[in-house]
């Protein structure tokens, strides 16, 4: 059984939701973690503050107040990766990377197209190992600072599971003081990501066959199977 509940936003999660309050049905047993999902569902920029982001209870979820409690993020570099099957939100990088000592916000957002070698392509579906993935893209992250010492905060969204066409498979957001920094320091993500981080992709075409494949520039794969 549901029963209504009205959610209260302020400072930065109205900002990100784009309203001030909205009622919205839920089941009678659930937890804050699954009615935090429901909104992000609703509203997928609350993502970029989902660790930052307290939930008040009043009178058993007849009110839900959201407090923002954003941290400055010109208090650190952060490095932000983010593996899911949840749609992607190119909003949420973007977000996530802003700074106020930068004036330059790069992004890359890889989609999935509907062609390939003369095949239609309906959709992909990728799979990773994660604790391998998150470590490969860390070094990566650690290379682009070497690279690009202005280079500020970094995020990495990859999706993984069934990626319809048009849909984003990965977006990166770089943020730095000035935009050639950012611009190459993404340029140099992407092709790294495809070159050395465990993740694999199968290509569904409409001929109900697919096929799984590796990057050309799989420089790990390369090495394991020597």
């Amino acid at each position: 059984m549901n029963t209504e509940v009205q959610v209260l936003y302020f400072a930065k999660s109205a900002e990100l939701a784009g309203l001030k309050s909205e009622t919205i049905a839920v089941p009678e047993e659930l937890t804050s973690q699954q009615l935090w999902q429901e909104l992000e569902n609703r509203h997928p920029r609350l993502s970029a503050v989902r660790e930052q982001v307290v939930l008040a209870v009043r009178q058993e979820y007849v009110v839900l107040a959201f407090i923002s409690v954003m941290n400055d993020h010109d208090n650190g570099p952060q490095d932000l990766i983010k593996l899911t099957h949840d749609k992607l939100s190119a909003d949420a990088a973007s977000e996530a990377v802003l700074c106020a000592s930068c004036g330059a916000v790069s992004l890359f957002i890889g989609t999935t197209r509907n062609n390939f070698e003369g095949k239609k392509v309906v959709q992909l579906e990728y799979e990773a190992y994660v604790p391998m993935a998150e470590s490969q893209l860390k070094k990566i992250f650690s290379e682009i600072r070497e690279r690009w010492s202005t280079v500020r905060h970094i995020c990495v969204h990859h999706r993984l599971g069934v990626v319809p066409v048009t849909e984003a498979s990965v977006i990166i957001a770089i943020s730095s003081p000035h935009r050639s920094e950012s611009l190459q320091a993404v340029a140099y993500c992407i092709e790294a990501l495809k070159a050395s981080v465990p993740i694999w992709k199968k290509e569904v075409y409409e001929t109900e066959d697919s096929t799984w494949k590796g990057n050309k520039e799989c420089l790990w794969a390369e090495s394991v199977l020597k």
